[in-house]
């Protein structure tokens, strides 16, 4: 069984009691980041083996963890913060895991989408996830082809990124509402609301912190 178990977004406390009793079970946990994860499974006292999953991995530990399953155990995937798979690498390990017929189950939990989304005031019934913006390839299209989109649309943003990402949803989709929101679930948890001309101005004048998620209106909301 290959378990996708989601971890915290910011906030340790933000671990289902489902999570901690699968992470404990597990043989293996392959985590996108070791040293960041310790931090949570020494909090709950979770003493299992460990191994890196990230962007760089071979496909040596690919099949490594594929053969794990083969024989029989069990493995639990986590990300550094969120769901599995969502804008992260888990995505290439659960499609392989899916390939070879092991059965996969989710372990549902703390997504800074979902949250971002219920506390910006959009229209919550019909959204769009684009995680990331591409940095070049490919970019100038997606934007153009989102001038009409009517539902909410939901944007990952980096700190260093995002005035230039900020400029161009002027440029190509209007002045429209959107919600910005950052460090959710931590100290610093910040969510402004108002034109997307307005978070410019703001943030020429205030260093951007932590990670974004943006959250736009549609086409016509005012």
């Amino acid at each position: 069984m290959l378990y996708i178990v989601s971890t915290p977004i910011g906030n340790l406390e933000d671990i289902t009691l489902r999570a901690i009793r699968t992470l404990k079970e597990v043989d293996l946990i392959a985590a996108e980041d070791t040293r960041h994860s310790r931090i949570l499974l020494d909090k709950y006292e979770i003493k299992k083996p460990i191994t890196s999953y990230h962007s760089y991995t071979d496909d040596r530990k690919l099949e490594q963890i594929i053969s794990v399953l083969k024989e029989g155990k069990s493995v639990a995937v986590i990300s550094d913060a969120g769901t599995p798979g969502i804008s992260d690498p888990a995505y290439t390990l659960i499609k392989r895991a899916i390939e070879e017929g092991i059965q996969i189950c989710p372990i549902p939990g703390a997504s800074s989408l979902l949250s971002a989304l219920v506390m910006s005031g959009m229209k919550m019934n019909q959204f769009v996830y684009l995680g990331f913006l591409p940095l070049k390839k490919g970019r100038q299209t997606l934007l153009k082809s989102l001038a009409d989109e009517e539902r909410t649309i939901i944007i990952f943003e980096a700190p260093h990124r995002i005035e230039r990402t900020l400029k161009d949803l002027k440029e190509y989709l209007g002045d429209r509402q959107i919600a910005v929101c950052r460090e959710i679930t931590k100290i610093f948890e910040e969510s402004l609301r108002g034109k997307i001309s307005e978070m410019i101005t703001h943030f020429e004048k205030t260093k951007p912190r932590g990670e974004f998620v943006l959250v736009l209106g549609d086409s016509v909301e005012d």
